[in-house]
């Protein structure tokens, strides 16, 4: 169940906060905030891409690739490098990026 969100409200001038504040910064007054649920609790909507699908049966468009010496890891780029594109590699401590 996903977790309620609230925001705290200032009762004079309406402004809202993600914590509470003894006195407003918007108009002064003190101790005029009061917690209160938000309008959407659920958060970003989630986009739902379907089942998974092996790299293999993915269909690639026509741009021109850079074959590196390692099939493995060409596969997971869907062939290659794409020139003038970005790359990030990351992951947990010792397990080979800077051997790639």
């Amino acid at each position: 169940m996903p977790r309620l969100k609230t925001v705290f409200v200032c009762g004079d001038c309406g402004r809202e906060s993600a914590r509470w504040l003894g006195q407003c910064p918007a108009c002064g007054a003190w101790n005029t905030f009061s917690e209160q649920p938000t309008a959407s609790s659920t958060g970003r909507p989630v986009k739902h891409a379907g089942p998974p699908q092996l790299l293999s049966s993915i269909e690639t468009g026509g741009e021109q690739r850079w074959r590196l010496s390692l099939e493995e890891f060409d596969r997971v780029l869907g062939g290659g490098l794409i020139p003038g594109s970005v790359t990030l590699i990351g992951g947990e401590p010792g397990i080979g990026k800077s051997t790639l």
